[in-house]
């Protein structure tokens, strides 16, 4: 296995210089089972076949490769930037969801929602270092930014699971609101957000303390609390602006990450589900899962700018910029 890994290095090596910034927009669909490629001006470039339900995508760091949690079919798929083609599969546990690499890429984060563990996987040799036990349906993965701890949410125990890395066990559990599901943490303050999604709320975690320190809730008008059901969470470089998509409240929230005031709500697509930000952060890209579009929001006017059909069920959007 090693030597078919390194022949696949080998031999996207010449394409490295071309495939970074691309500024190609990647959108997974989970019931189409494609990814969806647009150009910076959100053409349609492509639609790249997966194996069954790609969900969560990772860039490599020279941003050559594009991995995708495929749940339905236990692998993750690795797509060329470059050639937009499928080059590569690395097998996993049941239902992979979401994913985070080490600083190094040398081992692979990955929740694995049918077996309630977090798998961690040796990338160069293909096979799993350590399971980790998490509650059900374990979703959420990020690495701190030292590469010591990850963290797992579990959606059916309620909680986040702190986990050594290095010796692959739990070292605590923090519990938080109903059914969390994403992450983001913050560059300069060392905050955790965690996305619990059916209580309505994000959760900010004192990293240090590994305890709460607040809790956020968002209402847009003419919403119940019940319809506000945020997953996907995105920041600018600078750790000063938080969006946050509220699911079936059709919006997006975008607050002051420091002071946690909010400064917007913005219409987009139906269960707003994951959102990005291109480089320059003048537009954030919004995948909408009941509507089957991405929303580009204007980042100087908080207001949307349009809607673009993609396949069903959209998932994640990163962006090669």
């Amino acid at each position: 296995m090693r030597s078919v890994f390194l022949a696949l290095a080998i031999a996207l090596v010449p394409t490295i210089a071309s495939a970074f910034e691309t500024g190609r927009i990647f959108v997974s669909n989970e019931k189409s089972h494609d990814i969806y490629v647009f150009d910076p001006e959100f053409n349609l470039i492509k639609k790249i076949e997966t194996s069954r339900r790609p969900r969560d995508m990772k860039f490599n760091a020279d941003r050559t490769l594009l991995y995708v949690a495929c749940g339905d079919d236990d692998i993750i798929d690795v797509i060329d930037v470059e050639t937009l083609e499928v080059v590569d599969g690395i097998p996993t546990g049941p239902s992979p969801e979401v994913f985070a690499f080490s600083p190094d890429e040398t081992q692979i984060y990955v929740s694995n929602e049918e077996d309630s563990m977090l798998e961690i996987i040796d990338l160069e040799a293909r096979i799993t270092v350590h399971d980790v036990p998490t509650g059900a349906e374990p979703e959420g993965v990020i690495v701190s930014p030292d590469g010591e701890t990850v963290y797992v949410t579990s959606e059916v125990a309620d909680m986040i699971h702190v986990v050594d890395k290095e010796n692959g066990v739990v070292t605590n559990n923090i519990v938080v609101g109903t059914r969390p599901r994403r992450f983001v943490v913050t560059p300069d303050t060392d905050e955790l957000w965690v996305s619990a999604e059916l209580s309505s709320e994000i959760y900010i975690i004192d990293r240090t303390t590994e305890e709460v320190k607040e809790v956020l809730e968002f209402l847009p008008p003419g919403f119940r609390p019940e319809d506000v059901t945020p997953v996907g969470m995105a920041l600018t470089q600078d750790g000063k602006i938080g969006l946050i998509s509220l699911g079936r409240a059709n919006h997006i929230a975008i607050i002051d990450a420091v002071s946690k005031e909010l400064l917007s709500y913005v219409l987009v697509g139906r269960r707003a589900w994951s959102v990005a930000l291109t480089r320059d952060e003048q537009t954030a890209v919004v995948a909408n899962g009941l509507s089957d579009d991405i929303t580009l929001v204007d980042m100087e006017s908080y207001r949307p700018i349009r809607s673009i059909p993609v396949g069903r069920v959209p998932h994640t959007v990163v962006i090669d910029d």
